[in-house]
């Protein structure tokens, strides 16, 4: 039989579910569907998505096996593919957390096949870790308590693959969508990049030989090379959540500095997923109900200004600029930009959320949700409200030498050069000196206390 595997989101071969089911089927078509309304929806997701395509090629070249990539709405190209190739049956796994899988199976059993809907490689199946009354936990610090008494199963080795009779015909492994989305911003984005299985694997090997053993420290300093840069392979399925806990965990029981903190972090992606599992309107509706009351501006000019990275703030402006110009944002400054943005500006969450999704390369919509939430104060454990981060005593304490925002604020800095060269001409970077402050720290923090006062009476 020849079989299809669609790789959907999960562009490795290593611990890949629906692969391994694929080829104990028969021989195995290799398929990635390049969906334009994704890449009009997430396009720098999708650039970084197109980025794995041809070293994933290569890895499955090198055992016999190649790549097909087709354009267009999912259930159209699967239902082609299937008659192309007469195919008994297609391999995927099912769409959540990123998408949904109504109609597809119909457009393949249409086509004269079945689908096969296999779940993630996450570190549990969703629904593994409950409270002792069976519902999902709300605080994360019990949640990984439990966790760790969940079996987290063995990743799964790569399958050897048989080659169909005839290959179907396919497309360039570009998003040309995506590409006309980042406009400018495609090239300066793509440098930043290092795509591919392999060199993911090879960042989490370096990662466990070295910087492991600073991470509680040097997680937070976003001038220091701290943290494992797993974020974006995560997210498009270079590796798996399992491969990486599995590969960390004979350091953990030997006790080995910064292993745990690591570990936690990927735990923490877990809970958002729980959450979202739990509450699938975790990106469109406060998880507490009593936050849309909640007097947060919509989107307008005060929100463009934070987009732009033209706010005055020096480390709110910096993050804002590394996320345009490379798809990331260090963790530490994700949080001080969005708090600024929901609390000094008092601009609803889903405003930063709506931002993120089209700029984040290591977009993830349980942890955008979630965390988002988790700063406005209005979600699961969430940060408590009337916190504020103060976005000059957080960069005093973990920029002290000024080294990250001199790097993207300085005309003459290489970071700053990339962002100008990615954002758009409108935005005339090149001739915009730095703005005064768009609302003075001190008054900011009085109003946003002021509305929640007026939250908490009404």
């Amino acid at each position: 039989m020849t079989t299809i595997c669609w790789f959907r989101r999960v562009l490795r071969l290593d611990d890949h579910p629906a692969l391994v089911a694929a080829a104990a089927d028969g021989a195995v078509i290799p398929l990635v569907v390049l969906d334009p309304e994704e890449a009009a929806a997430h396009p720098a997701s999708a650039e970084r998505q197109a980025l794995s395509l041809r070293p994933l090629d290569d890895e499955l070249r090198a055992r016999g096996s190649r790549l097909t990539v087709r354009r267009g709405d999912p259930r159209d190209v699967l239902a082609a593919v299937v008659a192309e190739t007469g195919a008994s049956a297609v391999h995927t796994t099912a769409g959540f957390p990123f998408a949904g899988d109504d109609g597809l199976p119909e457009a393949v059993a249409a086509a004269g096949a079945a689908l096969h809907l296999h779940p993630t490689a996450d570190l549990v199946p969703r629904g593994s870790v409950r409270t002792g009354a069976g519902g999902t936990f709300k605080v994360y610090s019990p949640f990984f308590k439990a966790l760790r008494q969940v079996p987290v199963a063995s990743p799964l080795p790569a399958p050897a693959l048989r080659a169909p009779g005839s290959w179907p015909a396919t497309e360039p492994a570009d998003w040309p969508e995506a590409r006309r989305a980042m406009d400018r911003g495609w090239e300066v984005v793509a440098a930043a990049a290092e795509p591919g299985e392999a060199r993911a694997a090879r960042r989490l090997a370096d990662f466990l030989d070295g910087a492991v053993a600073d991470y509680p420290e040097h997680r937070d300093q976003p001038s220091r090379p701290g943290t494992s840069g797993l974020s974006d392979a995560l997210a498009v399925g270079e590796i798996s959540a399992r491969r990486i806990w599995h590969e960390a965990l004979p350091a953990w029981r030997a006790g080995a500095p910064g292993v745990e903190t690591f570990l936690s972090e990927l735990a923490w992606r877990e809970f958002a997923r729980d959450l979202l599992h739990e509450s699938p309107g975790l990106g469109v509706r406060c998880w507490r109900p009593e936050w849309e009351r909640f007097a947060w501006d919509g989107d307008g000019p005060v929100a463009e200004l934070w987009r732009r990275g033209e706010t005055g703030v020096d480390i709110v402006d910096a993050g804002m600029r590394e996320l345009f110009a490379t798809g990331r944002m260090h963790n530490r400054v994700r949080m001080i930009t969005a708090s600024y943005l929901t609390k000094h500006l008092l601009t609803d969450w889903r405003v930063g959320l709506a931002w993120f999704e089209r700029t984040l390369t290591d977009w993830d919509p349980a942890s955008n949700a979630m965390n988002w939430q988790w700063v406005a104060g209005c979600g699961p454990d969430a940060s408590p409200y009337f916190r504020i981060f103060n976005p000059d005593t957080q960069a005093a304490k973990f920029d002290a030498r000024g080294a990250y925002r001199r790097y993207w604020l300085d005309a003459a800095a290489d970071g700053a050069r990339r962002f100008a060269a990615a954002a758009p001409r409108s935005w005339r970077v090149e001739h915009s000196p730095r703005p005064a402050p768009v609302v003075e720290l001190a008054a900011g923090r009085s109003r946003a206390l002021a509305a929640y006062e007026d939250l908490r009476a009404g």
